[in-house]
């Protein structure tokens, strides 16, 4: 990530939801979420949400992880800038996911995170282009 002087919390988080995803650590990536949380990645209708309303509270944001997340062998954060503003950081770079197979796919795009006063994501909505980062898969 773009190191800055500027602490803040929604970028604290966002540091800590990309390192327990690098570590595969699900408990400790649930538990930076409220409990009534949304998270929406990417943004709209997708594979991963048919409806596009979003993965909501933890059950949801669970099973988003069992699904989209825990498919990965492991992932690469590449966060080139980072824009702080009131209680949301909107972060630009490429998530790159290694999968089964020696399978490697870069998506690039904009991903914002809404805090609340404890800290904890209360938004995470993800703004990604599905046919841009299919685009991009190759072995690795």
């Amino acid at each position: 990530m773009v190191e800055t002087t500027v602490a803040h919390p929604a970028r604290a988080a966002a540091r800590r939801s990309m390192d327990a995803v690098i570590r595969g650590a699900k408990d400790e990536w649930l538990a930076l979420f409220a409990d009534d949380a949304v998270v929406e990645d990417p943004v709209g209708p997708s594979m991963f949400d048919a409806t596009g309303a979003g993965h909501r509270g933890k059950a949801a944001i669970s099973a988003f992880w069992d699904k989209a997340i825990a498919l990965a062998e492991r992932f690469e954060f590449d966060i080139v800038d980072s824009f702080a503003a009131g209680s949301e950081v909107a972060n630009v770079g490429t998530i790159s996911a290694f999968l089964p197979g020696g399978v490697r796919i870069d998506t690039e795009g904009v991903f914002v995170y809404r805090v609340n006063d404890a800290g904890l994501i209360t938004s995470l909505r993800a703004f990604w282009e599905t046919d841009r980062a299919m685009a991009t898969m190759r072995q690795a």
